[in-house]
């Protein structure tokens, strides 16, 4: 199967939800904010009201921190968006998602097949990853602007909530889609098969108080 290259709104259609693909190269389209650890609790646990229009002004949450400064014009420079892994906020996304509308977790890593099929899809969400590592520079070409950073006082710049203007901002790629299906699940079995090919021919290890081993079960993915 080819992979597609998709345009897609941050305000995306529950169609445009339903269409994506395991593997779709993905690029936004609209605002995006970031959120993370300290956005969910401030929203969530202290009840701060959100100072967004949510979903209707995005529905896209970049797990991010942007390489940015607030100038004392109160204008904002950024060079990269750098995503962070996403599996640490596991716990807020669930009542997150439902309060705001969230259809698009952007974010490194991933999460586990077990949140996307019981958090994911009965929101109407997919997680999109970004592609490998050091793509920082890449996605900032992404951001027209910077439209605001809320609560920046309160929790930071790492940790404050940026809205970003996209345009074409990307690559991400589609890691689960609403059948609950997982990209790295999929693709971590069909390396799993072929790990004995690797080990056909292997002469004893010789180094094992180093932890060398030449037995398969003892291979990590």
């Amino acid at each position: 199967m080819s992979i597609r290259e998709v345009r897609l709104s941050t305000t995306p259609t529950p169609e445009d939800i339903t269409d994506l693909r395991l593997g779709d190269i993905v690029y936004l389209d609209g605002l995006m904010y970031t959120a993370r650890e300290g956005v969910y609790m401030r929203a969530l646990e202290d009840q701060a009201n959100i100072p967004m229009e949510l979903p209707s002004q995005s529905a896209a949450n970049f797990h991010c921190s942007p390489a940015a400064r607030i100038n004392a014009d109160g204008s904002f420079d950024m060079g990269a968006v750098k995503a962070t892994a996403s599996f640490r906020f596991a716990k807020w996304l669930p009542e997150w998602m439902a309060k705001t509308g969230a259809k698009l977790i952007v974010g490194k890593g991933g999460m586990t097949p077990k949140d996307y099929k019981e958090y994911f899809v009965p929101n109407g969400a997919v997680y999109l990853s970004t592609v490998g590592y050091g793509t920082g520079a890449l996605l900032g070409r992404g951001v027209e602007n910077v439209e605001a950073v809320h609560w920046n006082e309160e929790l930071g710049i790492a940790q404050a909530m940026w809205v970003l203007k996209c345009n074409n901002m990307g690559p991400f790629i589609v890691a689960s889609d609403m059948n609950g299906d997982c990209l790295f699940e999929r693709e971590n079995a069909k390396i799993a098969e072929n790990v004995d090919r690797v080990y056909e021919g292997t002469k004893p290890a010789t180094l094992k108080r180093y932890g060398e081993s030449d037995d398969r079960t003892d291979e990590v993915i």
